[in-house]
């Protein structure tokens, strides 16, 4: 019997796969994304990286414009975790701790009127355990201090919207005790940062980030230079008055400068730092292509260092990778959002590889039966169409990072196979993974 000639894996073949696998994600009819920027990161070097579909969709028959390497998108969540590490440079500093009452910077007794004898710290606020909620909203008007949000006298209706209280379930919802995943907790962040450093968020996060590394982007699209606007994603979704057409017109969600100009923010003349961080979103407003978040996620492995800049010292990136919470499900010690929510540093996910269908932390199908799948730290991103992704084992050095500028289907009815991610999400995930091995 005459032998069969193998055809042996090479890198570029191994690309060429993975170009046909994310192409055909992109393009599934039902389905279909809007724009697509992806990188796998291998022992700590870029070993692919491709972009798909247009950052621009024009409602005419004009041409759009096709994502690139250097296309910006409103990541969304994953705006947290870069958050977090603009706190740590300033813990490295001397002006913020995590583990003191952040009263002491905000220049304001902030408690929760529910418990008011426990303080709030930033560890508390980093990991999700601050008994803050989002139920009275996470981003107000210009003419609308945080502090009158927050600081309130009694235990109302209120209160009760931002703050965590009792309830018959006699969980422990006290400050430190109870995980739940809460955007306002970043306002609140923003403004502690503002109050010590005396800066405006969006710009301090410019000189504590991405100047010092090189990354272009930033918290608010007025400050983006021309040649950055031009190559801002718009985020669409095929949804209309909340109703999903897979068929039809893509609909701007958020960012759409390509046909108007980026409003002006009068009140940046009189604001004052500190007064009210939500204006800035720190919880999802940061504007950055992959290849930026790539940088950052070079700079955590090689722990604090990269491209002969030392952002950070190793310790105070191990601070950040290591867990603080983790759920029990007999403790009810919090909200695992469907599983999806198992375990969490300080602004980082712990991925833990929990694995059910539709429901778990899980990142990608294991390797071998009966294996694991990819686990890691990083953080997700869901919001106006996009949706993100940003994670990495601090071992291996291998990552992958997604970026996804607008969904053609409805996210909730296109749940994944073995996680709480979409499907989209899972199978991304899954191509890049063999860039990995």
């Amino acid at each position: 019997m005459a032998e069969t000639a193998t055809v042996p894996i090479t890198r570029a073949s191994m690309k060429t796969t993975t170009d046909q696998q994310l192409q055909a994600i992109v393009s599934q009819p039902q389905r279909l994304l809007a724009s697509l920027s992806v990188i796998a990161i291998r022992a700590g070097e870029i070993v692919y990286e491709k972009q798909f579909g247009e950052r621009f969709i024009p409602t005419t028959a004009a041409v759009g414009l096709p994502a690139n390497a250097d296309t910006l998108f409103r990541i969304a969540s994953v705006s947290k975790m870069v958050t977090a590490l603009g706190v740590m440079r300033l813990v490295e500093q001397g002006k913020l701790a995590l583990d003191t009452d952040i009263s002491r910077y905000l220049g304001y007794t902030l408690r929760n009127p529910f418990y008011p004898d426990a303080a709030i710290t930033l560890r508390m606020l980093l990991s999700h355990t601050s008994s803050l909620r989002d139920d009275g909203g996470y981003n107000f008007p210009a003419n609308t201090s945080l502090q009158s949000v927050l600081q309130a006298a009694e235990k109302n209706a209120v209160s009760a919207l931002f703050w965590a209280r009792p309830d018959a379930s006699n969980k422990n919802y006290a400050p430190g005790k109870y995980f739940s995943y809460v955007n306002l907790n970043w306002g609140v962040i923003g403004a502690v940062m503002e109050s010590v450093s005396g800066k405006r968020f969006d710009v301090l996060m410019q000189e504590l980030i991405l100047q010092p590394l090189q990354i272009s982007g930033s918290f608010h699209p007025e400050n983006l230079s021309p040649s950055e606007l031009n190559n801002l994603a718009t985020l669409y979704r095929k949804q209309k008055n909340d109703v999903w057409d897979t068929a039809g017109a893509w609909q701007p969600q958020v960012d759409d400068y390509h046909q108007q100009a980026v409003p002006k923010r009068t009140y940046l003349a009189t604001y004052q730092p500190g007064w009210n961080a939500t204006l800035f979103s720190p919880q999802g407003g940061l504007r950055i292509s992959a290849r930026g978040l790539s940088r950052l996620m070079q700079m955590l492995m090689c722990e604090g260092e990269f491209d002969g800049v030392r952002l950070l010292q190793p310790a105070s990136v191990r601070a950040l990778l290591t867990p603080q919470w983790r759920y029990d499900a007999a403790l009810q010690n919090g909200d695992d959002y469907q599983g999806m929510f198992q375990s969490w540093a300080l602004g980082f996910q712990v991925f833990t590889d929990i694995s059910a269908a539709h429901h778990g932390d899980r990142l990608t199908p294991p390797v071998t039966p009966g294996g694991h799948g990819f686990t890691g730290v990083g953080h997700l991103g869901f919001a106006y169409g996009l949706e993100s992704g940003f994670v990495f084992d601090p071992q291996t050095r291998n990552g992958m990072i997604y970026l996804i500028g607008g969904t053609g289907a409805d996210p909730d009815k296109n749940t994944g196979e073995y996680s709480s991610l979409s499907i989209w999400q899972e199978q991304i995930m899954t191509a890049l993974a063999a860039q990995l091995r």
